[in-house]
């Protein structure tokens, strides 16, 4: 019994340290005290895939779940980006985009966090949880959208897209990535004028968000997902009672497609992006996932043209 007290004692100022850190940087941005970094570490592209000297079929943003704390892909993310490279050469993606850091500052780079990386690696997940819920507050949330849609905005311009060309693309968000997809969308059209297509892989997000810049939003789920679900039953706005809300408004829009991808899980070998499990016919649940996504892109590149 002593134990739990004890952990509380411990847990408490650490989730109340994250709390105040999380709204710093989207507060700091705000104000203007820093700047966000545009650069990348040298040696990394700002866009993989079609042929930069050539106009891709679409511009492809992928945000990563809650591990993503470098510019460089997580492991399992790194795994869906370069099935999607290999499966659809006509697209330009790009992996490097920050979506728990309103000021564009890889987590895993600063000194503190590298030193805490080596003893509590928790506190980095922990982290960007928190980035989520700030990105969910209301109090918070157009100030969280506007800095990470505008950090999108700049690299898809440094990765060679044109504003105003016509170009689609596509917001892929894994995780807690939905909920800074769904509310990147106003900037980049606005910013961009691009037909946008969001797809949603697991996503974990208040749908509050509003969908209207969208041209549809593709989700892939599963039933064995449960953390998933459970974004469903704490936001509100994503509960049908709710229909005014943004999510809501776009469902009966008819916005939003469900592709249902059981029996995978958010995480572990069962995820979307597994490649230990296989379906009847040998397919890895990654290469499903992969095939996917490359489909719904192709047919939104069709519809556009």
């Amino acid at each position: 019994m002593t134990e739990f007290p004890l952990l509380v004692l411990v847990l408490g100022p650490v989730l109340l340290a994250e709390a105040l850190l999380a709204r710093y940087e989207v507060m700091a941005y705000t104000a203007g005290w820093r700047t966000p970094t545009t650069e990348l570490p040298q040696g990394m592209p700002y866009a993989r895939g079609a042929d930069p000297g050539r106009p891709p079929d679409a511009y492809l943003v992928y945000l990563d779940g809650i591990g993503k704390r470098r510019f460089r892909d997580t492991r399992d993310g790194g795994q869906l980006v370069s099935a999607l490279i290999a499966g659809a050469p006509e697209l330009r993606v790009l992996g490097q985009v920050q979506p728990y850091s309103p000021l564009a500052d890889p987590l895993g780079d600063r000194p503190v966090w590298a030193w805490l990386r080596r003893r509590v690696g928790l506190l980095l997940f922990l982290h960007n949880v928190m980035q989520i819920f700030v990105a969910a507050d209301r109090r918070y949330r157009p100030l969280y959208n506007r800095a990470v849609g505008a950090q999108i905005v700049d690299q898809l311009r440094l990765a060679g897209y044109r504003p105003g060309s016509g170009t689609p693309v596509v917001l892929l968000s894994y995780s807690g990535g939905a909920q800074v997809a769904t509310g990147a969308a106003g900037e980049l059209h606005t910013r961009l004028r691009a037909p946008l297509l969001l797809i949603t892989v697991g996503g974990f997000h208040n749908g509050a968000n509003d969908l209207t810049h969208a041209r549809h939003l593709h989700q892939l789920t599963s039933a064995d997902d449960w953390i998933e679900r459970v974004s469903v039953w704490i936001f509100p706005q994503r509960w049908r009672l709710f229909r005014r809300s943004g999510w809501n408004r776009a469902v009966r829009a008819g916005k939003v497609t469900v592709h249902r991808l059981e029996p995978a899980t958010h995480v572990g070998r069962r995820s979307y992006i597994s490649l230990e499990r296989e379906l009847p016919g040998g397919r890895s649940y990654l290469d499903r996932t992969a095939g996917t996504v490359i489909a719904l892109i192709r047919a939104h590149c069709g519809a556009v043209r």
